[in-house]
């Protein structure tokens, strides 16, 4: 990943993994209250920014992690959305890289243009325990992406994805554990047997 984009900033906690969100941590210490949803002024529209000389700030080929503090299908931003689709639809020459914790409400949330997928979305969920596993990537592996993948952080216990593994359509894996005040450990173990 080259970098990150954030049109809305903020989230409500969901799940287990959200226990010690590293985004309230630090909104904690600027005085922040991380529940607070907003759409980012200066930084919304970033994909389409210009430098001096006309050129796109995100090079052709770069890989944009999006709403990294957020969740692009939360619910509280479903007015910013398809602009920031739009956004999307308009650089064809990056990935942008989705993640959430709520593929559940991804279906209701695509444009209505979207068919199969576009080819530079690259759509994640996150799954921090067996519990998630088993709600989510039976989600992931309906919804209509071209490139689908899985994060397991924070990984908070030992997973198994194996059974999903097989429908062929799980592209990458990515295993991390937390961060900030209150992190659970992650243990090596773990990570191995899911590697293997």
């Amino acid at each position: 990943m080259h970098d990150i984009w954030n049109p809305w900033h903020g989230c409500v906690k969901k799940s287990e993994g959200c226990r010690h969100c590293y985004m309230y941590f630090l909104d904690k210490q600027r005085q922040m209250n991380g529940s607070d949803v907003f759409r980012v002024k200066n930084k919304f529209d970033y994909p389409l920014q210009k430098n001096k000389n006309g050129t796109y700030k995100i090079k052709s080929g770069e890989h944009l992690r999006v709403c990294m503090t957020s969740d692009f299908f939360l619910a509280e931003a479903d007015k910013w959305r398809p602009e920031a689709w739009k956004i999307m639809k308009q650089r064809p020459d990056v990935v942008f890289y989705l993640l959430t914790k709520r593929p559940e409400r991804v279906k209701g949330c695509l444009p209505p243009d979207w068919g199969e997928g576009w080819e530079n979305i690259f759509f994640n969920v996150t799954c921090e325990n067996q519990q998630a596993v088993n709600e989510r990537i039976p989600l992931l592996l309906e919804l209509p992406f071209r490139h689908k993948g899985v994060m397991v952080a924070p990984f908070i216990g030992l997973v198994s994805i194996a059974k999903y593994l097989s429908s062929g359509q799980i592209e990458q894996v990515v295993a991390g554990g937390e961060n900030y005040d209150g992190a659970r450990p992650l243990e090596y173990d773990w990570v191995k047997k899911l590697y293997d």
